[in-house]
């Protein structure tokens, strides 16, 4: 458990790390179109139209650098984002949407499996759950690809403002005993709204921890 002022000084080095320059680097739909592996990099994965692209967007202080979209599914490629060289983010495909073909959902499958299992400078995935519904199904088969893969990972759980004071606790807890045996997750979960801005700064404390961890 850090002090105040250690975690105060976690949140100045995320606020630095998130506050500079931000940019789109490459996008991946194989593994030989996979960039170079240099630096840090960290993950956001999650099913579809859980918020990945409105979170990377929330953290980076940016309106458009990750694309959003009402339509599930938008993001069909690994996409890449170089934070002037301090670190990479990868903006993963969303899982458990079926409105395509069977073909495109086995190569997306085969491309995460193949860069989560290969990517020796991931330092980390985060996996964003609704915090509405909490860890379904195709949630746990990805938990299960992890662990299995030795990835380190961390939840995050998005659009907590949908959720009622007293549903919020129970949320988390019921979060936590689920990952309590899952043997690469890290134990901290983090409530999140892109709409408040709630947990925002204590996500890019968790990175800017991560990476002061990594060295």
């Amino acid at each position: 458990m850090a002090s105040p002022d250690e975690e105060a000084a976690l949140q100045e080095a995320g606020r630095r790390l998130f506050a500079g320059a931000a940019d789109f680097a490459t996008a991946a739909d194989t593994l030989e179109s996979l960039p170079p592996m240099q630096g840090h990099e960290i993950a956001f994965a999650g099913r579809s139209n859980v918020g990945k692209s409105s979170l990377i967007n929330a953290l980076t202080g940016r309106t458009t650098l990750a694309r959003t979209s009402h339509t599930p599914g938008r993001t069909q490629q690994l996409n890449f984002f170089d934070l002037g060289g301090r670190l990479t983010l990868v903006d993963m495909p969303g899982y458990g949407y079926a409105a395509v073909s069977k073909a495109k959902v086995a190569a997306w499958t085969d491309l995460i499996h193949a860069y989560l299992q290969g990517r020796a400078n991931l330092a980390r995935v985060y996996l964003l759950i609704d915090a509405r519904h909490g860890i379904k199904a195709n949630d746990a088969e990805v938990l299960d690809e992890l662990d299995s893969a030795a990835v380190s990972y961390q939840v995050v759980l998005t659009k907590g403002d949908a959720l009622k004071k007293g549903e919020v606790q129970a949320r988390l807890d019921a979060t936590a005993a689920a990952l309590s045996r899952r043997p690469a997750a890290y134990p901290e979960i983090i409530l999140t709204s892109t709409r408040t801005g709630e947990g925002i700064a204590d996500l890019r404390a968790s990175v800017a921890r991560l990476l002061a961890e990594r060295g």
